[in-house]
């Protein structure tokens, strides 16, 4: 056995390379902003998979902090690692549908790299699909003796409801739909990869309602552990995904996750300029200067509740660039809000109804600017 070292720095052992064979298990690793995890989760899943022919499949999102060359410095040395590094894609699922299909073992398992999931379950999820007894193995928190008591009480509570809403609506009867960390048979998943949301972070929900019952479950609980490097991804953005993805499997894909996100946005800012546009009008101003008060104090609204809930956690702005993306969402914006106006402006002077008008307005300019601004604020396509 050697010591692999980059840059100077220990960071893993390595055992020596493993004689050629096929490989029985691949295990996907989707990765954002994960270096310092890389290391100790290989070290943990040699130790767990003695005796198996394994690999590990890490899925990088571009990782600013270098994660994609720490999984190639390693790669270099243990033909087991290897890396897939995705430019202009982001989204946990879409990364273990990416990671999934290319492997060619014959079953596959997801863990996340944040060492909070229990990657001594793998041998007996990996004995469960062998058996034939189970095409689908999760690792479950909340299932009689697991723990999830690692979670934040407010992703305690978020993960509760979760699952009412999963048992509730999707008839999904799993103890814990959110699970990240899950083994499935590759032929099994395959034909269902065309049909799954490659957005959103809870892929296991989709690929359950997707199979309509045509998969043998099966349940490992375990004790959620505490994160030790790195910073959660999980927050509000993660529960809107969650509801959209519930609400477009129900529907049968005729109310899609996106347009839900869009058109939470457009609902905030309707009744932000609705009122805005009606205290204009309380104060004397004529209806023209009064929709375009409710236009300006719109544009900030809708930019926050995007930007705070709606973008991807890597895209999100902060310090200074909050205020350079404002002014280019105004900018971008500035089209809609003419056209808007001029309409609103006709409409009041046919019939001179103030919500009527307003209204019709302010679609024209949500429209446009959600057509427009996440291309140039957040560059997202």
């Amino acid at each position: 056995m050697t010591m692999d070292v980059v840059a100077g720095r220990q960071i893993r052992p390595v055992a020596s390379p493993p004689s050629p064979g096929p490989i029985e298990l691949s295990v996907i690793v989707p990765t954002f902003n994960e270096r310092g995890n890389v290391a100790p989760l290989l070290a943990r899943l040699e130790t767990a998979l003695g005796g198996v022919a394994w690999e590990a499949i890490f899925v990088d999102d571009d990782s600013p902090d270098g994660t994609a060359q720490q999984v190639k410095a390693i790669a270099a040395h243990d033909p087991r690692v290897r890396c897939l590094r995705r430019v202009n894609r982001r989204g946990l699922a879409g990364a273990c549908i990416e990671g999934i299909l290319g492997s060619s073992a014959s079953y596959v398992a997801v863990i996340d790299a944040d060492l909070q999931h229990d990657e001594t379950l793998l041998p007996r999820m990996l004995d469960s699909l062998r058996s034939g007894r189970s095409d689908l193995v999760v690792a479950t928190r909340f299932g009689a003796g697991g723990s999830a008591e690692a979670l934040s009480p407010a992703r305690g509570m978020g993960s509760r409801l979760a699952r009412r809403l999963a048992w509730s609506l999707g008839g999904v009867a799993l103890s814990d739909p959110m699970s990240g960390f899950f083994a499935i048979r590759r032929d099994r998943f395959e034909p269902l990869a065309a049909s799954l949301s490659p957005h959103g972070f809870k892929i296991l929900l989709d690929i359950v309602m997707r199979a309509e019952g045509t998969l043998r479950i099966a349940e490992e609980p375990y004790a959620f552990g505490s994160r030790v490097y790195g910073e959660s991804k999980l927050d509000a953005l993660v529960v809107i995904e969650y509801l959209g993805l519930l609400i477009s499997r129900v529907s049968r894909d005729a109310v899609t996750a996106r347009f839900l996100s869009h058109a939470l946005v457009g609902v905030v800012g309707l009744g932000v300029h609705l009122a805005a546009l009606r205290g204009g009008l309380a104060l004397g101003l004529p209806f023209v200067r009064a929709y375009a008060l409710g236009a300006v104090v719109t544009l900030g609204a809708s930019f926050l509740v995007t930007n705070l809930l709606l973008t991807h956690h890597d895209r999100r702005l902060r310090g200074w660039a909050v205020i350079r993306g404002l002014v280019v969402f105004c900018v971008t914006s500035a089209l809609g809000l003419v056209a808007g106006m001029g309409t609103a402006a006709w409409l009041y002077t046919l019939r001179p109804v103030w919500w009527l008008a307003g209204a019709a307005g302010a679609v024209i300019g949500a429209v446009w600017s959600h057509a427009t601004s996440p291309r140039f604020v957040w560059h997202v396509k």
